[in-house]
């Protein structure tokens, strides 16, 4: 499969002059020692407009930033792994409002946590159980271990939930974390959490097949995706990014990298390796409802269903008025990425019914259906949070649309 043809900016509705304004912005981000390198990647109908690289993948060892480099997405591997689960709901595997211990039992009798301390936590029973649009949408009352807010997430860390890390087996982390207590009760509360690595154990339990081979055979074969998976392979190690903290500090040594170790679980939430090419292929196959070529992932329906908001409200009147860096004001959840109700309300340039989402090393996606655009940054600093980045490229991005 050919890669996205390239167009000039301006066959496409798009100034080359304000495009370029990216290309200060990048530079300023790179030279202040802000980032390492960064990429930048624009789509709109269907053509690659815009695409940068500057400044290094790797510091050390003095590789540049390139459109083959490889980068850990971590939670931009949500997405494809909720396209993995509505492939199955498409064959009329399970609906989404079935309870997960339909194929789980392991969850059953769940309960949530009210209060309490360490050494006991007190706790109610679950009014209902956990379904999969409640995985799929955050809503499940499930955590994650790196919060450090709560008793619950506290628990992750004494239990070891972590699915990034762990050496067991998927399904062993998943039998460990259905003894935890919820954070909330199912629907009510939207609280980012290791959901989408619980559905990427239904993906494997419900096709019978392994997570990460369903996602290499279903997913990123048939759409071309070559340089995405979840263990780096050792011909491409010299490509695979280093990962920073603030001040340009070393996080994660390409060489010594967990991502070169094939025994480690396969993280549906976050475990994926990929390129500004690849996830650019994978964006597209949905702004064209679920298609690329002659590949069919999902019907129409199933990718509008996706990107339309599940919550009742934004994410501020679920109980979640910030996250990263982001205000979630104005904005929804979809099945595995976040929809944009209301600009205005959300104080950024973009349409109501874009959807998007982002990567712990400072990676964010987001394509805008109403102006056929797509646009890819690919960078490697954790914690997202750290700078303002995404809002700052939604504006250099849309300020160029001239049509």
């Amino acid at each position: 499969m050919n890669a996205l043809s390239v167009a000039r900016p301006e066959d496409v509705g798009l100034s080359s002059a304000r495009l370029s304004r990216i290309d200060g912005w990048m530079d300023e981000l790179v030279s202040t020692g802000r980032l390492p390198g960064v990429s930048v990647s624009v789509t709109r109908r269907g053509k690659l407009a815009y695409q940068r690289c500057t400044g290094m993948a790797d510091i050390a060892r003095g590789t540049k930033m390139s459109p083959e480099t490889m980068v850990r997405i971590y939670s931009m591997t949500k997405p494809l792994t909720t396209v993995a689960a509505l492939m199955l709901y498409e064959q009329g595997r399970f609906q989404l409002d079935d309870p997960i211990t339909r194929f789980l039992p392991c969850f059953a009798g769940q309960r949530v946590c009210v209060g309490g301390n360490r050494g006991k936590m007190d706790t109610v029973p679950a009014a209902r159980d956990i379904t999969f649009r409640d995985l799929m949408t955050h809503t499940s009352g499930l955590t994650y271990h790196f919060m450090f807010s709560t008793l619950v997430d506290a628990a992750y860390r004494d239990q070891g939930i972590d699915f990034q890390t762990s050496d067991d087996p998927l399904g062993t982390v998943v039998e460990r974390l259905a003894k935890i207590p919820l954070l909330a009760q199912p629907g009510a509360e939207w609280n980012y959490s290791v959901a989408t690595d619980v559905l990427g154990y239904l993906v494997q339990v419900i096709s019978g097949q392994d997570f990460g081979d369903f996602m290499q055979e279903r997913i990123l074969a048939p759409l071309g995706m070559t340089d995405s998976s979840f263990v780096l392979p050792a011909e491409k190690l010299s490509r695979f990014a280093a990962n920073y903290t603030p001040g340009l500090t070393l996080l994660d040594d390409p060489q010594t990298s967990r991502f070169r170790e094939p025994g480690k679980i396969r993280s549906g939430g976050g475990g994926l390796i990929s390129t500004a090419g690849d996830y650019l292929r994978f964006a597209q196959m949905l702004l064209n409802k679920g298609a690329l070529g002659d590949v069919r992932l999902l019907g129409r329906k199933t990718v509008e269903l996706m990107t339309s908001n599940h919550l009742r409200g934004d994410m501020a009147d679920m109980g979640q008025p910030r996250f990263s860096e982001s205000s979630y004001e104005g904005v929804g959840f979809g099945l595995g990425c976040s929809v944009t109700l209301d600009p205005a309300k959300a104080q950024v340039l973009g349409s109501a019914g874009e959807y998007a989402w982002g990567g712990a090393a400072s990676t964010a996606w987001w394509n805008d259906p109403a102006e056929e655009m797509s646009v890819v940054l690919l960078t490697q600093l954790t914690p997202s949070s750290t700078y303002p980045i995404r809002r700052e490229l939604r504006v250099l991005t849309y300020q160029a649309v001239v049509d």
